[in-house]
């Protein structure tokens, strides 16, 4: 007989996955690495460290610097280098941030007025670009030309993963891949490299840099797919974020690819409107929604982070079992239970 399991149900029933672990297993280093990065932010220039400093405390759960952190401890590391090239993967996400909010006019960020919307356009691109000289000057102290080669591509990556979504904004005809393109630059880049100068701090074989790599790429593909997802979903009100910021910028993320594909003429009209031409009305937002409820849109894009953190946990598998691999698969389950 065949039973019958609500999964919903069973997965509340567990307890949670959470960075609990992560934080646990480095939490001294990320103490470290704190220190560091309120040491390297200071400037001569009080608007540097006041800007820089607004958005670097405004929250977020560091994790791209605990990757660091916890592959090199997963490849058994246990020199310092890794806590300043954890800041400086923190940098470059931040300066990142800077951009990101001036290029989308976005006026906040967790909650709180971004820096564009406070300093202005000219402060925040400018303090953005020390940030990243900041992070170039902490790769060059590391003194390893390969790990300089490493987070010096990722931030060339991150500026074409930029150019492209500029490309891609308000065009309703994007591809999926064009889309997956974009994250893979925009996103994954950043986690990709970030776990893998954990391998190369710790001098590891090649097939174990590239282990990670691949399982921070994969990560960062599924963790930005639930980003794009909850967008449009009643979860980001509960995690303290507005609902539709994509949608009203026009922006073109796979749960809209996958809505246009499979509407008809009306619909597609609909998405034109209201992202290629940017004429929405109040009533917009709810709509796009159903549609994209409609066409199992939202579900679908789910579906596709699972299959992304599937082969990021399967990255992990050449390493032994012990408490930073635990910790790592812990991080891809947290990332797609946000959708939960």
């Amino acid at each position: 007989m065949a039973i019958v399991v609500n999964l919903d149900e069973e997965r509340s029933k567990s307890r949670k996955p959470s960075l609990e672990a992560l934080q646990r297993l480095a939490g001294e280093d990320l103490t470290a690495v704190n220190a560091l990065i309120l040491r390297h932010m200071q400037s001569p220039v009080a608007l540097i460290p006041q800007l820089a400093g607004h958005i670097i405390a405004a929250g977020g759960k560091r994790l791209r610097p605990l990757l660091t952190l916890t592959s090199a401890r997963l490849c058994n590391y246990r020199g310092d280098r890794h806590k300043a090239l954890a800041a400086t993967v923190e940098f470059i996400h931040t300066a990142t941030l800077l951009h990101d909010d001036v290029v989308d006019d976005s006026e906040l960020r967790r909650g709180l007025a971004t820096a564009n919307a406070v300093w202005g356009n000219k402060a925040s691109v400018l303090v953005g670009d020390f940030l990243f000289s900041r992070a170039f000057q902490l790769m060059v102290a590391d003194g390893s030309l390969k790990v300089l080669e490493i987070l010096s591509g990722a931030s060339a990556v991150i500026a074409e993963g930029e150019v492209l979504q500029l490309v891609t904004t308000n065009d309703t005809e994007t591809s999926e891949q064009a889309y997956l393109e974009v994250i893979r630059c925009k996103t994954a880049a950043l986690f990709a490299a970030a776990c893998r100068v954990g391998a190369v701090v710790a001098d590891r074989p090649k097939v174990e840099e590239e282990a990670l790599e691949s399982y921070g790429l994969n990560l960062g593909i599924a963790f930005q797919l639930i980003d794009d997802m909850l967008d449009y979903s009643a979860r980001q009100s509960e995690l303290g974020k507005t609902v539709g910021d994509d949608f009203r910028e026009g922006k073109i993320t796979l749960p809209v690819v996958l809505a246009y594909r499979r509407g008809g003429t009306e619909e597609r009209a609909f998405w034109r409107r209201t992202l290629e031409e940017l004429k929405q009305e109040e009533s917009d937002l709810a709509q796009a929604i159903e549609l994209m409820e409609r066409h199992g849109a939202l579900r679908d894009t789910v579906a596709r982070a699972g299959h992304y953190g599937a082969i990021a946990r399967d990255a992990l598998g050449i390493f032994p079992d012990c408490e930073e691999k635990r910790a790592l698969l812990e991080v891809v389950d947290f990332c797609i239970e946000r959708a939960y």
